[in-house]
């Protein structure tokens, strides 16, 4: 059933184009360059890198690269790269470098490591890891865009995608129904106090990457807002599943093993691994996040800002919001998993009758 809704999502709309993308894309091998288009100023460098590429049928057209200044965003070719082109009237437009065999490498390679160390878990967490990615694309984005409240859409989605891993990995046991449960619980605070602060720390959500790009292609109702709400739930929702499903387990074996422990007993069991693995699951949120805005502490710190001042600005109040919410959630669910896993293992199997 899992597969099908999969492949049904496959079929679903994705976010509508925000501009006009042009033609048909192709694989492209260059083989001439010409780089007199191009002029430097200072540490930036802008014009129209000209080439000259050849198609898989053996056909060879011009192409241009439009550099326009943006680091972050430009790209220059040289003979012998692959590149995205779009087809179309000559000269061809080359978007960017060819990146999509080895980026599958990339993930035949860690498809394999997951399969060869999980067994048949490890091929239910690749399909649970597949899932997620359409789930994102094919409904929270397009949901999104059409104007439905992103934090709620987000805290939707991510419910659907917690019940399908935690029954993918832990199957249709108590195991499954405790973590899912606890995760839930967490998910939940972690919307409400990302919802308060943001309004009380005044940050808007302008500070997330291309903001502005997308209001500039058609939309301009977006509540940014609400959508820096739902980024919150989206980022923070692995590390609570994870969390979740690492105190289940520990319960569960505990039980297993000692299947005459009282309910306090095995909550006090659930509380002192909550405890050992919430440590390093808050700086697994903390370093992630601020791998994220490296670049811009560098900034702060060549520039010699001082820390009042950029712990109060916009940015970086936007990251403490992110990685506070998400840790406080995560926090919360260790003692959240660890109670329900004690009511539920109490006395009772490991399978779920019905």
């Amino acid at each position: 059933m899992l597969a099908a809704a999969c492949a049904g999502m496959w079929f679903l709309p994705g976010p509508r184009k925000l501009a006009n993308e042009g033609g048909e894309t192709s694989r492209a091998e260059v083989v001439e360059v010409d780089d007199s288009g191009l002029q430097v100023h200072g540490l930036v460098e802008f014009g129209t890198q000209k080439l000259k590429v050849r198609l898989p049928d053996g056909s060879v057209h011009d192409a241009h690269n439009e550099i326009r200044a943006q680091l972050e965003l430009d790209k220059k070719f040289a003979v012998g790269d692959t590149a995205l082109v779009i087809l179309g009237p000559d000269p061809l437009i080359a978007r960017d470098h060819w990146r999509l065999g080895w980026m599958t490498v990339l993930f035949g390679g860690f498809a394999l490591l997951l399969v060869a160390f999980g067994g048949w878990t490890g091929a239910k967490a690749l399909f649970s890891f597949v899932f997620s990615c359409f789930a994102v694309w094919k409904l929270l984005i397009p949901l999104c865009l059409s104007g439905w409240p992103a934090g709620w859409t987000s805290f939707a989605v991510v419910s659907v995608l917690t019940a399908v891993i935690m029954y993918l990995v832990a199957g249709r046991t108590k195991k499954g129904i405790s973590a899912f449960l606890g995760a839930m619980l967490g998910v939940v605070v972690s919307l409400g106090l990302a919802e308060f602060f943001a309004a009380v720390m005044h940050v808007n959500g302008a500070t997330m990457p291309f903001v502005q790009t997308l209001l500039y292609s058609g939309y301009v109702d977006l509540d940014l807002a609400d959508v820096f709400t739902g980024a919150v739930i989206l980022a923070s929702s692995g590390a609570v599943m994870d969390l979740a499903m690492d105190i289940a387990s520990a319960t569960a074996e505990v039980a297993r093993h000692n299947p005459g422990l009282s309910r306090r007993e095995l909550l006090l069991s659930g509380l002192r691994v909550g405890r050992s693995v919430v440590g390093t699951m808050t700086t697994t949120l903390l370093l992630a996040y601020s791998g994220g805005y490296l670049t811009l502490l560098m900034v702060f710190a060549a520039q010699g800002t001082a820390p009042l001042d950029f712990i109060n600005s916009t940015l970086v109040s936007a990251e403490v919001v992110k990685t506070l919410v998400g840790s406080f959630g995560l926090v919360l669910v260790a003692p959240f998993t660890a109670f329900i896993s004690a009511v539920v293992y109490h006395g009772g199997e490991e399978k779920v009758r019905g």
